[in-house]
Protein backbone atom coordinates (compact mmCIF):
# COMPACT_ATOMS: atom_id res chain seq x y z
CA UNK A 1 0.00 0.00 0.00
CA UNK A 2 0.94 3.55 -0.99
CA UNK A 3 2.37 5.41 1.91
CA UNK A 4 0.26 8.74 0.47
CA UNK A 5 -2.73 5.91 1.40
CA UNK A 6 -1.67 4.96 4.90
CA UNK A 7 -1.35 8.52 5.51
CA UNK A 8 -4.88 9.05 4.44
CA UNK A 9 -6.01 5.69 6.40
CA UNK A 10 -4.87 7.70 9.54
CA UNK A 11 -6.45 10.63 9.37
CA UNK A 12 -9.83 9.44 8.60
CA UNK A 13 -11.36 10.47 12.04
CA UNK A 14 -14.63 12.09 12.28
CA UNK A 15 -14.55 15.61 13.03
CA UNK A 16 -14.33 16.52 16.61
CA UNK A 17 -17.54 17.70 17.43
CA UNK A 18 -16.22 20.40 19.87
CA UNK A 19 -15.08 21.97 16.24
CA UNK A 20 -18.09 21.41 14.41
CA UNK A 21 -20.46 23.77 16.65
CA UNK A 22 -17.74 26.45 16.81
CA UNK A 23 -16.60 26.34 13.75
CA UNK A 24 -19.33 29.13 12.14
CA UNK A 25 -17.97 31.41 15.14
CA UNK A 26 -14.32 31.42 14.41
CA UNK A 27 -14.24 34.79 13.53
CA UNK A 28 -16.29 36.19 16.74
CA UNK A 29 -14.71 34.58 18.98
CA UNK A 30 -11.80 35.67 17.76
CA UNK A 31 -13.25 39.09 17.74
CA UNK A 32 -14.22 39.08 21.23
CA UNK A 33 -10.52 38.47 22.35
CA UNK A 34 -9.81 41.73 20.91
CA UNK A 35 -12.42 43.71 23.10
CA UNK A 36 -11.50 41.87 26.01
CA UNK A 37 -8.19 44.23 26.82
CA UNK A 38 -9.71 45.84 29.86
CA UNK A 39 -10.78 48.92 28.16
CA UNK A 40 -14.60 49.51 28.41
CA UNK A 41 -17.46 50.58 25.82
CA UNK A 42 -17.51 54.64 25.11
CA UNK A 43 -19.94 55.03 22.19
CA UNK A 44 -23.08 53.88 20.95
CA UNK A 45 -20.84 52.69 17.63
CA UNK A 46 -18.75 50.11 19.94
CA UNK A 47 -21.99 49.08 22.29
CA UNK A 48 -23.99 48.12 19.25
CA UNK A 49 -20.65 46.03 17.78
CA UNK A 50 -20.53 44.34 21.14
CA UNK A 51 -23.88 43.62 21.70
CA UNK A 52 -23.61 42.04 17.98
CA UNK A 53 -20.10 39.83 19.23
CA UNK A 54 -22.76 39.14 22.01
CA UNK A 55 -25.36 37.68 19.78
CA UNK A 56 -22.81 35.42 18.08
CA UNK A 57 -21.29 33.99 20.71
CA UNK A 58 -24.50 33.33 22.77
CA UNK A 59 -25.19 31.42 19.66
CA UNK A 60 -21.96 29.10 20.23
CA UNK A 61 -22.64 28.73 23.65
CA UNK A 62 -26.18 27.12 22.36
CA UNK A 63 -24.58 25.10 19.68
CA UNK A 64 -21.98 24.06 21.66
CA UNK A 65 -24.27 22.74 24.56
CA UNK A 66 -26.51 20.90 21.82
CA UNK A 67 -23.13 19.52 20.34
CA UNK A 68 -22.32 18.17 24.15
CA UNK A 69 -25.67 16.78 24.48
CA UNK A 70 -25.41 14.82 21.55
CA UNK A 71 -21.90 13.59 22.10
CA UNK A 72 -22.95 12.46 26.05
CA UNK A 73 -26.38 10.89 25.57
CA UNK A 74 -25.52 8.31 24.85
CA UNK A 75 -22.74 7.70 27.26
CA UNK A 76 -25.05 8.85 30.16
CA UNK A 77 -27.38 6.47 28.55
CA UNK A 78 -25.20 3.67 28.78
CA UNK A 79 -24.14 4.61 32.58
CA UNK A 80 -27.62 5.04 33.63
CA UNK A 81 -28.56 1.69 31.79
CA UNK A 82 -25.54 -0.25 33.73
CA UNK A 83 -26.37 1.41 37.01
CA UNK A 84 -30.28 0.09 36.52
CA UNK A 85 -28.90 -3.33 35.47
CA UNK A 86 -26.81 -3.75 38.82
CA UNK A 87 -29.63 -1.79 41.24
CA UNK A 88 -32.03 -4.70 41.65
CA UNK A 89 -29.10 -6.80 42.75
CA UNK A 90 -28.01 -4.17 45.21
CA UNK A 91 -31.26 -3.78 46.12
CA UNK A 92 -32.22 -7.59 47.14
CA UNK A 93 -28.97 -8.17 49.02
CA UNK A 94 -29.26 -4.75 50.75
CA UNK A 95 -32.86 -6.30 51.69
CA UNK A 96 -31.66 -9.34 53.58
CA UNK A 97 -28.98 -7.83 55.48
CA UNK A 98 -31.30 -5.48 56.96
CA UNK A 99 -33.46 -7.96 57.42
CA UNK A 100 -31.04 -10.31 58.98
CA UNK A 101 -29.88 -7.50 60.84
CA UNK A 102 -33.30 -6.87 61.92
CA UNK A 103 -34.45 -10.55 63.14
CA UNK A 104 -31.00 -10.77 65.39
CA UNK A 105 -31.61 -7.44 66.74
CA UNK A 106 -33.56 -8.37 69.84
CA UNK A 107 -31.49 -11.00 70.97
CA UNK A 108 -28.46 -9.48 70.34
CA UNK A 109 -29.77 -6.50 72.62
CA UNK A 110 -30.77 -8.63 75.10
CA UNK A 111 -27.34 -10.39 75.58
CA UNK A 112 -25.53 -7.28 75.52
CA UNK A 113 -27.70 -6.14 78.19
CA UNK A 114 -26.69 -9.38 80.39
CA UNK A 115 -23.29 -9.03 79.56
CA UNK A 116 -22.82 -5.92 80.98
CA UNK A 117 -24.66 -6.80 83.71
CA UNK A 118 -22.13 -9.65 84.39
CA UNK A 119 -19.21 -7.39 83.66
CA UNK A 120 -20.47 -4.70 86.48
CA UNK A 121 -20.87 -7.85 88.95
CA UNK A 122 -17.27 -9.15 88.06
CA UNK A 123 -16.27 -5.31 88.64
CA UNK A 124 -17.95 -4.96 91.75
CA UNK A 125 -16.61 -8.58 93.34
CA UNK A 126 -12.97 -7.32 92.36
CA UNK A 127 -13.32 -4.93 93.85
CA UNK A 128 -14.75 -5.97 97.17
CA UNK A 129 -12.92 -9.12 97.08
CA UNK A 130 -9.43 -6.47 96.28
CA UNK A 131 -10.59 -4.48 99.57
CA UNK A 132 -10.79 -7.58 101.60
CA UNK A 133 -7.53 -8.55 100.49
CA UNK A 134 -6.06 -5.25 101.84
CA UNK A 135 -7.59 -5.33 105.26
CA UNK A 136 -6.39 -8.77 105.48
CA UNK A 137 -2.96 -7.76 104.69
CA UNK A 138 -3.19 -4.75 107.13
CA UNK A 139 -4.22 -7.37 109.89
CA UNK A 140 -1.86 -10.46 109.32
CA UNK A 141 0.73 -10.96 111.37
CA UNK A 142 3.57 -11.85 109.81
CA UNK A 143 4.71 -14.17 112.91
CA UNK A 144 1.62 -16.01 112.63
CA UNK A 145 1.21 -18.69 109.54
CA UNK A 146 -2.01 -18.56 109.15
CA UNK A 147 -3.09 -15.18 109.13
CA UNK A 148 -0.36 -14.89 106.37
CA UNK A 149 -1.60 -17.80 104.71
CA UNK A 150 -5.02 -16.47 104.79
CA UNK A 151 -4.09 -12.84 103.70
CA UNK A 152 -1.96 -14.38 100.43
CA UNK A 153 -5.49 -16.66 99.65
CA UNK A 154 -7.36 -13.30 100.05
CA UNK A 155 -4.84 -11.55 97.73
CA UNK A 156 -5.01 -14.49 94.47
CA UNK A 157 -8.89 -14.29 95.12
CA UNK A 158 -8.62 -10.50 94.50
CA UNK A 159 -6.01 -10.67 91.48
CA UNK A 160 -8.39 -13.43 89.51
CA UNK A 161 -11.31 -11.75 90.11
CA UNK A 162 -9.58 -8.79 88.74
CA UNK A 163 -8.52 -11.09 85.57
CA UNK A 164 -12.07 -12.19 85.37
CA UNK A 165 -13.61 -8.55 85.11
CA UNK A 166 -11.35 -7.60 82.22
CA UNK A 167 -12.20 -10.94 80.56
CA UNK A 168 -15.86 -9.96 80.93
CA UNK A 169 -15.07 -6.61 79.66
CA UNK A 170 -13.89 -7.79 76.82
CA UNK A 171 -16.79 -10.20 76.43
CA UNK A 172 -19.02 -8.23 73.86
CA UNK A 173 -21.46 -8.94 71.12
CA UNK A 174 -20.59 -8.86 67.84
CA UNK A 175 -22.46 -6.97 65.13
CA UNK A 176 -23.63 -4.78 67.53
CA UNK A 177 -22.84 -1.46 67.21
CA UNK A 178 -23.64 2.05 69.38
CA UNK A 179 -25.88 4.81 67.08
CA UNK A 180 -25.96 8.21 68.08
CA UNK A 181 -29.67 9.53 67.68
CA UNK A 182 -31.37 12.69 68.34
CA UNK A 183 -35.00 14.04 68.98
CA UNK A 184 -35.73 17.88 68.45
CA UNK A 185 -37.68 18.60 72.18
CA UNK A 186 -37.59 22.72 71.75
CA UNK A 187 -37.26 23.88 68.20
CA UNK A 188 -36.67 28.02 69.56
CA UNK A 189 -34.18 26.29 72.08
CA UNK A 190 -31.95 24.54 69.59
CA UNK A 191 -32.37 27.96 67.70
CA UNK A 192 -30.87 29.73 70.40
CA UNK A 193 -28.39 27.40 71.29
CA UNK A 194 -26.75 27.59 67.36
CA UNK A 195 -26.83 31.55 67.35
CA UNK A 196 -25.08 31.61 70.11
CA UNK A 197 -22.36 28.72 69.39
CA UNK A 198 -22.15 28.72 65.54
CA UNK A 199 -22.87 31.81 64.15
CA UNK A 200 -21.62 30.61 60.91
CA UNK A 201 -23.99 27.88 60.43
CA UNK A 202 -27.14 30.80 61.04
CA UNK A 203 -25.39 33.38 58.67
CA UNK A 204 -25.57 30.68 56.05
CA UNK A 205 -28.82 29.61 56.54
CA UNK A 206 -29.62 33.17 56.15
CA UNK A 207 -27.89 33.65 53.00
CA UNK A 208 -29.37 30.79 51.26
CA UNK A 209 -32.80 31.25 52.60
CA UNK A 210 -33.07 34.80 51.29
CA UNK A 211 -31.26 33.79 47.71
CA UNK A 212 -34.11 31.72 47.18
CA UNK A 213 -36.90 33.42 48.71
CA UNK A 214 -36.45 37.37 47.83
CA UNK A 215 -38.10 37.48 45.12
CA UNK A 216 -41.11 35.75 46.58
CA UNK A 217 -42.02 37.65 49.88
CA UNK A 218 -40.66 40.66 51.82
CA UNK A 219 -38.02 39.68 54.31
CA UNK A 220 -37.44 41.69 57.30
CA UNK A 221 -33.98 43.29 57.52
CA UNK A 222 -33.64 42.73 53.64
CA UNK A 223 -33.20 44.98 51.01
CA UNK A 224 -34.31 44.46 47.53
CA UNK A 225 -34.05 46.94 44.56
CA UNK A 226 -33.73 45.91 40.68
CA UNK A 227 -30.85 47.52 38.31
CA UNK A 228 -29.92 47.10 34.56
CA UNK A 229 -26.67 45.11 33.61
CA UNK A 230 -25.51 43.93 30.34
CA UNK A 231 -25.53 40.27 29.42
Amino acid sequence: MPQSATAELGHNQPPDPIDEALAPYGDAITEAENWLDGSPVENEDQMHAVDMLIKHIRSAKSDLAKAKKSATAPLHDAWKAEIARWKPTEDDIERRLKGLAAVVDPFKRKLAEEKEAAKRKAYEEARAKERAAEEAAAKADAANYEESSEAARLKQEAVDAKKAASAANKDTVKGLRTVMKYEITDYRAALHDIAANDRDAITAFIEEYVRRNFKDRKIDGVNVWSEKEAF
